[in-house]
């Protein structure tokens, strides 16, 4: 190309743009770092763990690379490298053998199970670490649901009255954060009154307030135990993944019930969802970058097509971008020291 042919070129474009180049901020690193609208920090993450009974070794999840199930110590230890990394919270759920399910779920309302022995003892060694658990009744069910089902059908208030018994075993036990996952109608008003007439009004609770029946969860179904247990779909509870103002219903109503941080499930698949609540309502919210997420990642990475921590930093920072005041994600560790190298 001549000389006048570039010159013309750059007429061209400087007449168009009015002299603005916009890669000029893109130069440099330095100069991208200078200009970044979004910043993720080790403060915006929470790592899910999964429990399990007894001693030794971590267990591997088949289905989440890199992802264990751990004994009760394996939890203590867990929270300690929570504590180095600066990870603020960590959520924990257990992994229920089919022995220990039953139809009610009763399980979750023992004050000596999984959940409770394992935060009684985190808290105890590294109490500076925040713990979430989850409120809902699908590791305890022989049938996976939820909530329990009578005729069929899963009932709303029954279950709710459960619920609120679960999360009050939970803050006993030194819970910091209530999850209920469940998405029954009601259940954070309940669970706020039963934490608040129990004595425990400082315990937080982050509604799943827009839980999606999603496809993205089977490996967190394999994780929990719960694979093969789950008889039909949770279609009639789960949020219709068509949806988008029911969301916003959805989120609505648990903060006028008192949830004090609401949470969007999935996350990269509903980062519209994410973003609508985030922008239209006053509340901190979160989003969970499910099993689903997170193994198609890793499998991808398995298999040499991509660069497992380029596409968990870029996810990561989607939801963040999207409005999320902080994530859910089993990467929480790995991009804990990737924001710490810088």
């Amino acid at each position: 190309m001549s000389a006048g042919a570039i010159d013309e070129v750059t007429r061209r474009i400087s007449a168009a743009t009015g002299g603005r180049r916009m890669r000029r901020l893109r130069q440099g690193d330095w100069t991208r770092r200078l200009v970044r609208e979004t910043q993720l920090s080790v403060n915006d993450l929470i790592w899910p763990i999964f429990v399990r009974e007894g001693a030794g070794a971590a267990e591997p999840v088949p289905s989440m690379p890199g992802v264990d199930r751990l004994s009760i110590e394996g939890c203590v230890e867990a929270a300690r490298q929570a504590a180095d990394l600066g990870i603020p919270v960590i959520a924990l759920f257990p992994y229920t053998s089919a022995e220990d399910r039953d139809e009610q779920g009763s399980r979750a309302l023992d004050p000596n199970n999984l959940v409770c022995s394992a935060v009684r003892a985190m808290k105890k060694a590294v109490p500076e670490v925040g713990i979430l658990c989850d409120v809902a009744l699908d590791p305890y069910t022989s049938h996976g649901h939820d909530g329990i089902v009578r005729d069929g059908r899963i009932v709303n208030d029954e279950t709710v009255e459960i619920l609120s018994r679960q999360a009050v075993v939970q803050a006993q036990a030194g819970c910091d954060i209530i999850g209920p996952s469940d998405m029954m109608d009601g259940r954070v008003a309940c669970i706020r009154a039963a934490l608040d007439e129990a004595g425990l009004p400082d315990t937080m609770i982050m509604s799943y307030a827009a839980k999606y029946a999603s496809a993205f969860y089977g490996p967190f179904r394999d994780a929990v135990g719960s694979t093969g247990a789950l008889k039909g779909d949770k279609r009639s509870y789960q949020m219709d993944f068509g949806n988008s103002q029911e969301a916003l219903r959805e989120a609505r109503q648990d903060i006028a019930e008192g949830a004090d941080m609401i949470m969007i499930k999935p996350g990269l698949p509903y980062l519209d969802i994410l973003s609508r609540v985030a922008r239209e309502l006053d509340l901190p919210t979160f989003a969970y970058q499910t099993s689903g997420e997170y193994s198609m990642i890793m499998a991808a990475a398995e298999r040499g097509f991509i660069d497992p921590d380029a596409a968990m930093m870029e996810t990561l920072s989607a939801y963040k971008r999207a409005g999320a005041a902080g994530i859910l994600s089993y990467f929480s560790p790995r991009a804990a020291a990737t924001l710490r190298r810088g």
